[in-house]
């Protein structure tokens, strides 16, 4: 399948955070073709209330979904997987968020592209950079420099 490069990031801190990644990214490869799997990566939370330690992975593949229709495909895995959405930043059984879609810049009330934090989150540069260390995150830069950027940071390779 050819089609649109995307870039998604996946976290869990609820549960048995490494068989909800490992079945995610198994639904995730139902519509999204040709996936390159980071490593694991644990991370400490970011923001939010005292919460365990995340863990996350990024996938970078093509789909010939539109992102909004990738965006509700994600959110249906989510659901699958028991998230709950009571409040921001809080733990979860599973997080999904679609990074980058193709270098589109996208904003509708339901989506923004690329993320809007993705660069200042090594929890999701880390894992990128492991498996596209050229990439670039359009309207910031290299993945490399905006990991360099961060300086010291709480994120380990599993």
């Amino acid at each position: 399948m050819t089609g649109k490069t995307v870039v998604i990031a996946l976290g869990s801190n609820l549960g048995n955070s490494e068989a909800i990644l490992t079945k995610a990214i198994e639904e995730i490869a139902e519509f999204v073709a040709g996936m390159r799997t980071s490593s694991y990566y644990q991370s400490a939370p970011v923001g939010g209330p005292v919460q365990p330690d995340y863990l996350n992975a990024v996938i970078i593949g093509q789909t010939e979904l539109g992102p909004e229709e990738l965006l509700t495909q994600m959110q249906s895995i989510e659901s699958a997987n028991g998230r709950v959405r009571n409040e921001r930043w809080g733990p979860r059984t599973l997080d999904i968020d679609l990074v980058d879609y193709d270098s589109t810049l996208w904003k509708s009330e339901i989506l923004t592209l690329p993320h809007p934090r993705a660069h200042e989150r090594a929890f999701v540069l880390m894992p990128w950079n492991e498996i596209d260390p050229d990439a670039i995150l359009i309207g910031h830069g290299s993945i490399k420099s905006l990991l360099a950027s961060l300086g010291e940071v709480d994120v380990m390779q599993k």
